[in-house]
């Protein structure tokens, strides 16, 4: 795909989950009512650390900070040491190496814009299989997009426009593969050669089922230090907390205060009680590991039938999607989905290389899963 030049501008994609009316009214006729597995919306309850803390933290008359508070960096930096392995420099510093976002979704479609890309001839790079929300950022700084898993020969060719920022998803929405170590070297080595930022999608890292997820910002990957590196996580899925949208930005000092500093003129502003969820929750690894606990379960009873049901299960590896396949149009798989009652997303959604699988989320409760369970193998 070829983008448009400096100063234009072409359409948004169309709103993907538009087109899931009609299986969805297919699936509402099912005695038993709808199984939704199409979108990964959390259904389990907040837990009550975060509900404490944004209790406790209500009273909030003035405007929060974009550099986040010292209480959320400090946790923040806990936790990417704790959970990943990762040491930032000198989170409460002047020069910020991570700072808290929106949620994450917000960052993903605004990144481009806030590192200043936006109105070039350059290309941001996906992958073959991607979250949509990559190109949305792309298309609204008016750059153009490029498929690929793999780092291109140069940062340049004479088809495509030069790369100008690459995305990284590891766990992959919605296929759930996990990059090992040795292309997550190859991409950090690329960007470095060509001076393009490298920024890895890790919102379902604490989701690892048959291997372990690693960070781009690991220093078995980066080395000894973040020069060039993004990284960016969410509390949405490990916290069972879509609704506070929190997420944290972290890596190359430089590249994070570039986003800071236009998130603050722009008051993106996470606010003070989230901060201070945010924060206890970055803190807590109990409530993360029995989440977890739950999805396996859900994970392993899905799993189960979508085979007993004839259908192949591939990557799936970590995170919240089983990507599924009967070696067929994902709407015609999507058709049959409905008639049970099951609604999941054609992969045709991500990319033209998922047209023949579908998405089925583990983010429904114990009850719904266990329905798609029984009408997959009645």
């Amino acid at each position: 795909m070829t983008g448009p030049g400096p100063g234009a501008s072409r359409a948004l994609p169309d709103f993907p989950w538009d087109s899931l009316a009609g299986a969805r009214a297919r699936a509402a006729q099912h005695p038993g009512g709808v199984v939704d597995l199409s979108i990964g919306t959390p259904v389990d309850e907040t837990p009550s650390v975060l509900r404490e803390a944004l209790a406790a933290a209500a009273d909030a008359p003035g405007y929060p900070t974009a550099l986040g508070t010292a209480a959320l960096r400090g946790a923040a930096a806990g936790w990417l040491r704790r959970r990943l392995g990762v040491e930032v420099a000198d989170p409460a510093g002047a020069a910020p190496s991570v700072i808290p976002t929106v949620g994450s979704k917000e960052l993903v479609a605004l990144l481009p814009t806030l590192l200043g890309l936006q109105g070039g001839a350059t290309t941001v790079l996906v992958p073959e299989v991607a979250y949509p929300t990559y190109e949305v950022g792309a298309v609204l700084a008016g750059l153009a997009v490029r498929r690929s898993d793999t780092p291109p020969a140069d940062a340049t060719s004479a088809s495509h426009p030069p790369v100008s920022l690459v995305w990284l998803n590891s766990p992959g929405n919605p296929h759930g593969r996990v990059l090992p170590d040795d292309e997550l070297r190859a991409w950090v080595a690329w960007g470095r050669a060509h001076g393009v930022p490298v920024v890895a999608d890790e919102c379902y890292i604490t989701l690892g089922w048959d291997v372990t997820p690693r960070s781009i910002l690991h220093p078995e990957i980066a080395g000894a230090d973040h020069t060039g590196l993004l990284a960016v996580h969410s509390l949405s899925k490990q916290s069972t907390a879509a609704g506070y949208r929190g997420g944290l930005l972290s890596g190359d000092p430089e590249l994070v205060r570039r986003v800071w500093e236009v998130r603050r003129h722009l008051g993106l502003l996470v606010p003070g009680p989230v901060q201070a969820a945010m924060a206890a929750a970055l803190a807590d690894d109990a409530h993360v590991d029995a989440q977890r606990e739950r999805y396996r379960g859900r994970r392993d009873r899905l799993m189960g039938a979508v085979r007993a049901a004839g259908m192949r299960v591939d990557h799936s590896e970590a995170g919240l999607y089983l990507w599924v396949t009967r070696d067929e149009d994902c709407w015609v798989t999507i058709d049959r989905l409905a008639a049970l009652g099951i609604v999941a997303a054609p992969g045709s959604f991500y990319g033209p290389a998922g047209a023949r699988h579908v998405r089925m989320a583990l983010t429904a409760t114990d009850e719904r899963i266990d329905a798609a369970v029984q009408r997959l193998n009645p």
